[in-house]
């Protein structure tokens, strides 16, 4: 396989930029305003909603739907239920039951603000949210869904105890454990890679791409959900505490299974851009409608955060 050069093209961050603000003027339209006697629960839904996320999921649902000729319209309200779901994931994730942790994208994390029990309710609240968006779309709006209900099913089996959940329970049981290669990959290519894959092969089921297309941007997803969370693992040993709003060094302290722990970090960035070769080479059959796929991929290992 031809090498790619792992160089950030140039517009990409112009395109991120532009997709994040679609999807943040969606998400503050689909958030209810606190009122009532759930107020706090839905203050506190907004708290880590609105904490400054990359938005990666649902940019990568709108890609995915632009590569086979569609638009970010059309996946909007997927889009932001994928991002509802994500949210939810790193609310419960910091609880104390499960990782501890006190800072979130520079901020204190859910339960540090609102306490335990409104934390955990605030992530049922936005994963149920999710949902309801999601079949929303379908009622109000005049698209296939038949669609619609195989991307229902699509992420609820990526966010479930067959993907998201299942990876964030192995994490868990292996804390501290001897490492294990295949361990690690089962852990991250359910704890972040389902979910990733899920969201662009979401965009390009909505948008109509043909049975080739959506293997071909599901085989894309897979491998840059890999490549991502190994970035993670790398920048959690190398990164900037300031850019990254938490702390640096926390997997170690926590005996977490991670790549460089089982490979080491010479071996780790060799993988992820090994990945990225191969999830760009997956788009080859796509014209450059894909390339904001093309852009992304390179761009989730050379992120600083």
């Amino acid at each position: 396989m031809k090498r790619v050069r792992m160089i950030i093209p140039k517009g990409i961050k112009a395109y991120l930029d532009e997709k994040r603000g679609i999807v943040d003027k969606a998400l503050e339209e689909a958030m209810p305003q606190p009122s009532g006697l759930a107020r706090e629960l839905i203050t506190a839904m907004s708290y880590s909603l609105f904490a400054g996320g990359k938005r990666l999921r649902p940019i990568l649902c709108i890609a995915g739907a632009e590569a086979v000729g569609g638009s970010a319209e059309m996946v909007l309200p997927v889009a932001c239920a994928l991002e509802l779901i994500h949210t939810y994931s790193l609310i419960h994730d910091d609880l104390p039951v499960m990782d501890n942790d006190d800072f979130r994208r520079g901020k204190p994390t859910n339960h540090t603000v609102f306490g335990e029990a409104v934390a955990l309710l605030a992530g049922d609240g936005l994963l149920t949210l999710a949902f309801n968006l999601m079949a929303r779309q379908g009622i109000e709006r005049d698209m296939d869904k038949t669609h619609l209900l195989r991307v229902i099913e699509l992420i609820s089996h990526a966010a479930g105890y067959k993907g998201m959940v299942g990876g964030q329970t192995v994490d868990i049981a292996y804390e501290g454990n001897d490492p294990d290669p295949a361990v690690v990959e089962y852990i991250h290519r359910h704890k972040t890679g389902s979910l990733i894959a899920a969201a662009v092969t979401s965009g390009a089921i909505l948008a109509g791409g043909t049975e080739e297309q959506e293997r071909a941007i599901n085989r894309y997803g897979q491998q840059i959900g890999l490549a991502f969370q190994i970035a993670d693992d790398v920048l959690n040993v190398e990164g900037d505490r300031a850019l990254m709003g938490k702390d640096i060094g926390s997997d170690t302290a926590k005996g977490k299974m991670t790549y460089p722990s089982v490979f080491g970090i010479t071996e780790s960035k060799r993988a992820q851009e090994e990945l990225v070769d191969s999830a760009i080479e997956s788009l080859k059959g796509f014209d450059e409608r894909a390339d904001p796929l093309r852009g992304i991929a390179r761009y989730i290992i050379k992120r600083k955060a």
